[in-house]
């Protein structure tokens, strides 16, 4: 998340998105309130649903120019001309307030919501050219979180202005009560003025402006609007995405619309500030979520989020008419909140990874679209609801009913980001996943995923890091164990037999051929050694006639757990009550006629860009080797050849700390000398010098007097720790170093 805020333009860009939701929202507030105060009942109900259906309205009506206007422009442009009609919009309203034209300051929520139709795609697509592929979904989960603030805060600050202005003020009608709350109408035009002035801050974007033409025929007629949500439609993952959000936004919009009216009947609260609190405590949910989203999502984008966050919906808003409490609704309100975070955050980000960058805007105002039309649906429902005089109680029983059955399918379409989600979780205890190369990943069209297997969780690791779903193929001798079959078709697994490949490769090159992700292990068997086996020629069969690419991948940190075929006494010393590192490496994309061998190379680069990411985690050498020797306390832990030095861990913290100290005080330059065998003395004796940050230079006391001297002189060494034992036997052997040792200190 760090790295979001140093990248150019982000914090303008943050700021922007809050005080566009924050003004959005406070003229709404100020309109809804004003109903609550005047109108009771079913007329408040319906009134409060119109008032949220003209928000929506405009964008339905300008899906077309709007995601046109966003892909024709620069994002940036888009915004700053939006951002200059909401500074004239705000004065308009304040203006309303002040004559106390009630009507005008109704409509004037319609053309606030025209702004924000062609905000709207600039605004979101903008964050892809912001953050970029691999930190989108963490992008997204702060941009939901900023947006959940500045609709609690405009909440908050609107409704206590609001009230505080009618404090000790008689009023009858809807013109008195806006006459009343007028000067908080400056407050809109001071933050609208403010947002304006951010947007012109905004980097411009290194893309040039796309030459497109609009075609008012085309839009009259209805031909943009099916070629433009054919776009949505063309690519499935955007399209359940877009359902997804459009059901959870217009539950929400019901709630908005009902739980006043539940509150005044069911708890007998008038106070517009307490009733919009509560509320309120589902957008802090949503921002808990929401960073949990993005927390998770780091470096990819967890899905199995979705069906988690659709279930904890459905708790929450089947609670919500039980209870007649307002801390408890404020506890199931914060459940809601952070459900709904898990589960849009994921959604939001899958929309923008899959869409093309030319049809990002596009896509966008069609995601807003379909949202917008299931919200007027919802509403249209609850206003037919309230004409048929069905009490806000049995709205929310429907909306659970609803919320369930979306729940349902959620679980039916994505049952192994569900299940890989669960896996993950218990893994995440003692492990750490990261993903390189996320941007390798094609978004659409076929991907032959190929690489190493490592251990028996690999599908997971590679499911959690794609956020397309992969068909992997699987040896037919496990997939055909009872315990194990349904479970593995629930994922799609492709079963494949040495004498029966025939079908299974047919099967692949369907898969491909319809744009899936398919993953193969080409070495055929999990690792016994931990090294690149021999990469068949297999999956050479399977890419006649495929558009698409060869994906590499490697897969590090698995070898030595439980789950992988390491010796017993491997398993042991890696699971020693460290976390350990699982890196998730994607290479660039290859030709689909790329032979096996070729292939091979590209995984094995893969491993040295993964060897050299895991080891810039690492402690330093002489830190983690203490750790150790702490860690096995009383235990050998150090022992040469000869047997007689054999020390325990405490043993020998104590010498290195000891040895440690005496070097410190000895030698104040850099880089020191070690003329010592290879016993424990010399491994005290180099992790003491290590400790104390030194260069070490250990000298091969069988190498010539010449050889020596002028590693001497390369190194500027000037002290040379050695042993006088050791000395006078090699001195017995013929070795005279004394003349090497006569220019140095000793």
């Amino acid at each position: 998340m760090d790295k979001l805020f140093k990248l150019t333009g982000f914090i303008p860009f943050i700021l922007i998105i809050f005080l566009n939701a924050f003004i959005d929202l406070g003229h709404k507030i100020l309109i809804q309130n004003t109903v609550f105060k005047i109108y009771d009942g079913q007329t408040q109900i319906i009134l409060t649903a119109i008032v949220n259906s003209l928000i929506l309205l405009p964008y339905l009506l300008l899906f077309s120019p709007a995601g046109f206007i966003s892909d024709r422009y620069r994002k940036p442009r888009v915004m700053q001309i939006s951002a200059a009609a909401a500074v004239g919009l705000t004065l308009l309203i304040t203006l309303a307030y002040y004559m106390g034209w009630f009507q005008f300051a109704f409509g004037l929520t319609f053309l606030l919501a025209v702004q924000s139709a062609f905000y709207s795609p600039a605004k979101y697509g903008y964050i892809k050219e912001l953050a970029g592929k691999e930190q989108l979904a963490t992008a997204n989960g702060v941009v939901q979180a900023v947006t959940i603030v500045a609709i609690l805060a405009g909440i908050f600050v609107f409704s206590l202005f609001f009230e505080r202005g009618l404090a000790g003020v008689a009023y009858s009608n809807e013109s008195e009560v806006l006459q009343a709350i007028a000067p908080t109408g400056w407050l809109l035009v001071a933050f609208a003025t403010v947002e304006w002035l951010l947007t012109l801050r905004l980097p411009k974007p290194r893309k040039a402006e796309v030459d497109l033409r609009f075609d008012w025929r085309d839009y009259r007629t209805g031909r943009y609007l099916r070629n433009n949500l054919g776009k949505v439609f063309h690519n499935r993952a955007i399209w359940l995405s877009i359902v997804g959000l459009s059901v959870f936004w217009g539950i929400s919009q019901v709630i908005l619309a009902a739980f006043p009216a539940f509150a005044k009947q069911s708890l007998g609260e008038t106070n517009t500030v307490v009733i919009q609190g509560l509320m309120a405590c589902s957008g802090i949910g949503i921002i808990l979520g929401s960073l949990i989203a993005g927390k998770a999502s780091k470096h990819y984008i967890e899905t199995g989020l979705v069906p988690l966050g659709a279930l904890g919906i459905v708790i929450a808003i089947f609670f919500i008419p039980q209870l007649d409490s307002t801390s408890l609704l404020a506890l199931d309100f914060l459940l809601l909140g952070m459900a709904g975070g898990m589960f849009i955050v994921p959604l939001n980000a899958l929309i923008q990874f899959h869409a093309k960058d030319r049809e990002l805007g596009t896509v966008l105002a069609g995601n807003n679209w379909v949202q917008n039309l299931v919200m007027l649906s919802f509403l249209g429902l609850t206003v037919l609801f309230a004409i048929q005089d069905i009490d806000s109680v049995g709205l929310f029983h429907l909306l659970t009913f609803t919320a369930l059955a979306g729940a349902i399918y959620t679980v039916y379409q994505l049952p192994q980001s569900l299940v890989r989600y669960v896996i993950a979780r218990l893994f995440a205890s003692t492990h750490r996943i990261q993903v390189m190369g996320f941007d390798n990943l094609p978004a659409a069209g076929g991907v032959l995923m190929l690489g190493n297997h490592i251990s028996w969780l690999d599908w997971a690791m590679l499911q959690i890091a794609c956020p397309r779903p992969v068909r992997f193929v699987m040896h037919r001798g496990i997939y055909q164990r009872w315990y194990l079959k349904g479970f593995l078709d629930l994922f799609g697994v492709i079963p494949i037999a040495g004498a029966q490949s025939r079908e299974a490769l047919n099967q692949i090159n369907a898969l491909l051929k319809t744009g899936e992700v398919v993953c193969l292990f080409p070495e055929g068997s999990i690792s016994r050694n931990g090294q690149l086996g021999e990469f068949k020629r297999g999956y050479e069969k399977t890419v006649a006639g495929v558009d698409g690419v060869i994906l590499p991948f490697y897969l590090r940190g698995l070898w030595g757990s439980r789950f992988s075929r390491s010796s017993e006494k491997l398993r042991e010393s890696r699971n020693d009550g460290m976390r350990g590192e699982v890196i998730v490496a994607f290479g660039s994309p290859l030709p689909m006629d790329t032979p096996a061998h070729e292939l091979k190379r590209h995984v094995f680069d893969l491993s040295i860009e993964t060897w050299e990411q895991h080891t810039q985690t690492l402690d330093p050498i002489p830190l983690a080797w203490l750790r150790t020797a702490k860690r096995r306390g009383g235990e050998l832990c150090l022992a040469d050849a000869k047997g007689d030095a054999a020390l325990s861990g405490y043993k020998t913290m104590t010498g290195v700390i000891a040895f440690s100290r005496l070097i410190a005080k000895r030698s104040p330059e850099q880089n020191i000398g070690l003329l010592l065998p290879t016993s424990s003395a010399g491994v005290i004796t180099n992790m003491a010098a290590l400790l104390q940050g030194k260069t070490l230079v250990n000298l091969n006391y069988t190498a010539s007097l010449a050889a020596l001297q002028s590693a001497l002189a390369k190194a500027e060494i000037r002290t040379i720790y050695t042993s006088s034992r050791f000395i006078k036997k090699l001195e017995q052997r013929g070795l005279d170093l004394s003349e090497l040792l006569d220019r140095v200190e000793v």
